[in-house]
């Protein structure tokens, strides 16, 4: 017996997505990476780096090395009753598995140098942000992290997430680069550059990274996109809905569409 798909039963999970920035050639620039056409979700479209939220991400044992945010505010910030640290800690950890990316110093102050081993195992889960940052005495600076965005996967989709916006400038000396993996290409490319491209059928993007590269374009610096970023408040959440049309056809309706309100 066949089993029905009951859109209202799919589990909501948390996730954290980070815009990094930095000043380049053409000016601002973000980096961006595909994902795997293999993907459950998102199959084969250019992202910023980001996943889900793990239960290690939410450990008091990442608190003693983390600095610039208390659980407390981050909470308040996100609007949640507590747990809100986790999803910095979360941006972070996909930086670095996701785009090697570190965001993070030692605490001697020498140069970080960790190598690629070390990234594969917080990826595969063979070492925790915790292990990794007693290994190397690190500390995770979440003041330079700032929240801007909060978008809920539309009801009908198969797989759901509550995904939190971030972003921050990246590293000097860290250039980033997919880890053929989860990702199998990356760029760092302006907004504007980005958002043609999707137009001309170069990249496939979801309407979130569409909607964030729009509002990075409003910074001419890195610098400016920080700023701004940590000037947000009051983030309300954007929820998407599917409609169909013609001939059987899915498309996103928005908040602010005319027949937004009448769909479910």
């Amino acid at each position: 017996m066949t089993e029905t798909f009951d859109p209202t039963t799919v589990p909501i999970k948390a996730a954290a997505t980070v815009m990094m920035v930095r000043d380049g050639e053409p000016g601002l620039e973000v980096f961006m990476l595909r994902r795997t056409g293999k993907a459950a979700f998102g199959a084969g479209m250019y992202v910023f780096p980001g996943g889900r939220v793990d239960d290690a991400d939410h450990a008091d044992e990442i608190a003693p090395f983390c600095d610039g945010l208390e659980d407390a505010d981050a909470s308040a910030q996100l609007g949640i009753d507590q747990g809100g640290l986790a999803f910095w800690v979360a941006s972070i950890r996909e930086c670095f598995e996701e785009a090697g990316v570190l965001l993070a110093e030692r605490r001697d102050g020498q140069p970080l140098d960790l190598g690629d081993d070390e990234r594969h195992a917080v990826h595969d889960g063979e070492m925790s942000m915790v292990e990794l940052c007693k290994r190397h005495d690190l500390v995770l600076d979440l003041s330079t992290t700032h929240y801007v965005d909060h978008w809920i996967t539309p009801v009908g989709e198969k797989r759901r997430f509550d995904t939190r916006f971030f972003v921050t400038e990246a590293p000097a000396g860290q250039d980033g680069l997919h880890d053929d993996k989860e990702t199998t290409d990356s760029l760092w490319v302006s907004p504007q550059k980005a958002l043609d491209m999707q137009e001309a059928g170069e990249l496939m993007m979801m309407p979130p990274t569409m909607y964030n590269l729009r509002r990075l374009m409003q910074s001419a610096t890195a610098a400016d996109a920080v700023a701004a970023g940590e000037a947000l408040t009051d983030i309300a959440c954007i929820l998407p809905k599917l409609r169909s049309i013609d001939g059987g056809k899915i498309s996103i309706a928005m908040p602010g569409d005319a027949d937004y309100d009448t769909l479910q």
